[in-house]
C-alpha cells in the first residue's frame, strides 16, 4: 500500500464482519487487535464445521481471552426438520444465542441445496415451516443474514467460471457445484425464493451475504437492493468478483459502491479451524486485509491472484471507506460491542 493508504488504513475503525472462528485459539484475534479490527463469526451449520453449540461456546470462550474483539451471530440447525417439534427447538436455538449476545442470526444455503421434505422435493429459503422464524426476527427487529444460492459460477463448467477462488472452491466441493447436479433448484430459483421471504416480510432486517449472490454483475446488485431498500449486502469472499469487474468497468464499480456506500458491509469469510499455523493464518488474514482495503482506497493498478487481469482500485473517499469498514456493519447490527 501507499504510505497515505497506509496511514488511511491504520486511522479508521474496522470490522470484518463475517469470519467463522472454529478454533479456541485467539491468533486470530490476535492479529484482529494489532491490525484495528473487531471480529464477527457467524455460527453456521456447514458438515465438517463444529456443531452450532460449539461454535457458540468457541465465540464465547475466545472473546473471554480476548474482550472486546470477537462477536458472534446465532444460527439453527435443520436437523428433525419436519418433526412437530422442530419450528420450537429452532426458535429456543436462536434464543439461547440471543441470550447469548448474539448480533443477528443466519439462514444457510442448506435450505435449497441439500435439504428435502418427505416427497423428496428441496426445502427452499420461502418454505411455509420457516414463517414462524421470519416472524420471530421481524417482531423482534433481529436481523437475519442469509447465505441463499451460491455464485453464479456455480451453475458453470469449472472453465468458464470467472474467479480463480470459484474454480479451486467448487473442484474441490463437486456437491456444491450445481453444473454437475441439474436436478437440484437453478440459481434463479434460489434466489426467487429469498425474495419472496423479503416481500412477504417487508419489516425484516436483511442482509444478503456474500453480495446477495448476485456477485456477478454490480448492476444485479444495484436493483436488487432497489427493490429491498432496507436491505444490506456483505462482500465477505467476493471482493474478487468487483475486481474482476473493474478490469472492464472500474468507474461502474466505483459508482456503485458510491452510489449504495450505506448498505454494504465488509468481511472476508476467514476460517480458523485450526488447520493452518497461527503464523500462516496471521500472515494470511493480514494479507487480505491489506491487498482488499488497497483496493477500495487507491485508485491504482492492482493484481490479484484470484483474478487472471490487472485492475483498478477505486480510491473511495475516506467517509465511505469509513461506512464500508465499519459503520454499516454497527447499523444492520447494532449489538457489536462497540
Amino acid at each position: 500500500m501507499l504510505k497515505q493508504t497506509e496511514e488511511l488504513y491504520r486511522g479508521i475503525d474496522k470490522i470484518d464482519a463475517h469470519i467463522h472462528q472454529n478454533s479456541r485459539r485467539t491468533a486470530l484475534l490476535e492479529e484482529a487487535e494489532k491490525e484495528g479490527f473487531q471480529l464477527v463469526t457467524i455460527n453456521t451449520e456447514v458438515p465438517d464445521f463444529p456443531a452450532i453449540d460449539e461454535q457458540r461456546e468457541i465465540a464465547l470462550a475466545c472473546n473471554q481471552k480476548k474482550t472486546g474483539i470477537l462477536n458472534f451471530m446465532a444460527t439453527f440447525s435443520a436437523n428433525g426438520w419436519g418433526e412437530p417439534d422442530w419450528q420450537v427447538k429452532a426458535l429456543a436455538q436462536i434464543q439461547t444465542g440471543i441470550n447469548h449476545g448474539a448480533v443477528s442470526v443466519k439462514i444457510w444455503k442448506n435450505f435449497g441445496m441439500e435439504l428435502r421434505d418427505s416427497n423428496g422435493d428441496f426445502v427452499m429459503a420461502d418454505h411455509p415451516s420457516l414463517n414462524t422464524i421470519y416472524e420471530t426476527l421481524e417482531k423482534n427487529g433481529i436481523t437475519l443474514i442469509a447465505h441463499i444460492g451460491e455464485p453464479k459460477n456455480c451453475w458453470l463448467p469449472i472453465e468458464e467460471m470467472t474467479v480463480n477462488g470459484d474454480r479451486d472452491y467448487f473442484s474441490k466441493n463437486p456437491r456444491y457445484h450445481m453444473y454437475l447436479h441439474k436436478e437440484y433448484p437453478s440459481y434463479e430459483e434460489h434466489l426467487q425464493a429469498r425474495d419472496r421471504v423479503l416481500k412477504k416480510f417487508r419489516n425484516l432486517r436483511f442482509v444478503g451475504a456474500h453480495l446477495a449472490s448476485h456477485e456477478w454483475s454490480v448492476d444485479k446488485v444495484a436493483e436488487w437492493l432497489d427493490t429491498f431498500p432496507g436491505a444490506g449486502v456483505d462482500l465477505a469472499e467476493r471482493v474478487c468478483h468487483l475486481q474482476y469487474q473493474a478490469v472492464e468497468n472500474q468507474p461502474k464499480v466505483k459508482a456503485f459502491m458510491e452510489k449504495y456506500q450505506d448498505r454494504i458491509i465488509y468481511g472476508t469469510d476467514q476460517i480458523d479451524d485450526g488447520s493452518l499455523d497461527a503464523a500462516e493464518l496471521r500472515a494470511t488474514i493480514r494479507k487480505k486485509w491489506h491487498e482488499e482495503f488497497q483496493f477500495f482506497a487507491e485508485e491504482s493498478t492492482q493484481t490479484s491472484k484470484q483474478v487472471d487481469k490487472p485492475f483498478k482500485g477505486l480510491g473511495l473517499d475516506k467517509s465511505v471507506l469509513t461506512k464500508i469498514f465499519c459503520s454499516n456493519a454497527l447499523k444492520y447490527y447494532p449489538k457489536i460491542d462497540n
